[in-house]
């Protein structure tokens, strides 16, 4: 027996690989759907993406970033993403959570040694006035403009990066004590990005929205950059009271969620339901978990109203991929039947992060 379910997936070692190998193959494919501050959609493609890489690179490397730490704060934007590519390329990327104190913020940059450090302006100014070392800001704003600017793919292409050197450096949360340091590097990263798509189907067709914080080594792999690796495309949720109405926006295929979103969304689908349905049904739907509900209306009605809930979740979500708290299994259950897949895992930082997951092969809602 083969150790996995898709045993031809491609392997990849670091993230210059990838980038080169969806622009060769999925070229014209949106890399990243973003919306512009006047509400309009602009799509990268992955060959803009790999010409973008590579001139925020070069821009790196002049800068003097070579073999340097630079850190990442922010929310999750195609910007953020495209600075940690490039900053774990050139040297090492340190992600920090925007929602830190300054204070905190700049004793990471002191225990990291950053020289620089990509953001927002906001943060810029608030950073300023508490961080002594010599650093440079790099404004989210810039980003593209700075990647224009030129581009020397054979210097990039002549960066080594070695399959067990670090250039992922990541502070946990510290639920143990002080927060600690944890090293990665980019194989570590595409190593469990294969095992993952070996065990679940992750298409060139699939489109995630994007809305736990990228710091996290759980979003950062599993919901951006083994996207990357499929052709897939990544959009932005612009904040956690817009999920829904982001999701019914961008109709994504996949979601990376904690069981409190699924929670609160089967709460809302239930209350919708109990106040759209029959009359005759409606105490199921109030009394009930979701599943045995429609298990108890009849067909025709049930595929009316499964029909109607998918459609305010976008139509096309397929899959829940779950991880960071216990999994209720009646959650699994009632998107069960409504014809989403709810599949749990467990891992973590220092893992990069995912250890053991249900998938496409084996199910068990309560593991």
């Amino acid at each position: 027996m083969t150790p996995y379910y898709y045993s031809n997936e491609k392997r990849f070692y670091n993230f210059r690989e990838i980038i080169n190998y969806s622009a060769d193959r999925f070229a014209k494919n949106t890399a990243f759907q973003v919306k512009t501050k006047d509400g309009e959609y602009k799509n990268i493609s992955y060959a803009e993406l790999k010409e973008l890489y590579y001139g925020l690179c070069t821009k790196f490397i002049k800068m003097g970033y070579l073999g340097k730490r630079i850190a990442v704060i922010g929310a999750n934007s195609f910007e953020w993403a495209l600075s940690y590519l490039c900053a774990s390329t050139v040297g090492v990327v340190v992600p920090i959570d925007k929602e830190l104190q300054a204070e905190d913020v700049r004793d990471f940059f002191d225990a990291a040694d950053c020289v620089a450090v990509c953001t927002d302006d906001a943060k810029t100014e608030a950073l300023k006035g508490v961080v002594t070392r010599d650093i440079d800001y790099i404004s989210f704003s810039d980003i593209k403009s700075l990647a224009k600017e030129s581009k020397n793919t054979a210097l990039v292409d002549d960066i080594e990066i070695g399959k067990d050197e670090m250039r992922i450096l990541i502070f946990t949360s510290g639920t143990t004590g002080s927060s600690k340091g944890v090293c990665l590097s980019q194989n570590n990263i595409c190593a469990n990005i294969h095992q993952t798509v070996s065990m679940v189907s992750v298409r060139e067709g699939d489109k995630t929205l994007s809305i736990l914080p990228l710091h996290h080594t759980y979003e950062c792999t599993l919901d951006f950059v083994l996207f990357l690796t499929r052709g897939a495309s990544i959009c932005y949720c612009d904040g956690l009271t817009k999920v829904q109405k982001n999701m019914a926006e961008y109709n994504p295929s996949i979601l990376v969620v904690v069981p409190a979103l699924l929670k609160v969304l089967n709460k809302r689908i239930k209350k919708a339901i109990a106040a759209d349905c029959p009359a005759k049904y409606k105490p199921y739907y109030e009394n009930e978990s979701l599943a045995s509900a429609l298990s108890k209306t009849p067909f025709l009605i049930r595929k009316i109203i499964c029909s109607k809930v998918r459609k305010t979740l976008g139509g096309k979500l397929r899959l829940f991929i779950v991880g960071a708290a216990e999994l209720d299994t009646q959650l699994v259950e009632d998107f069960g039947a409504l014809g989403i897949r709810t599949l749990q895992g467990y891992g973590l930082t220092e893992c990069a992060p995912l250890v053991m997951c249900n998938n496409d092969r084996l199910m068990l809602p309560d593991s």
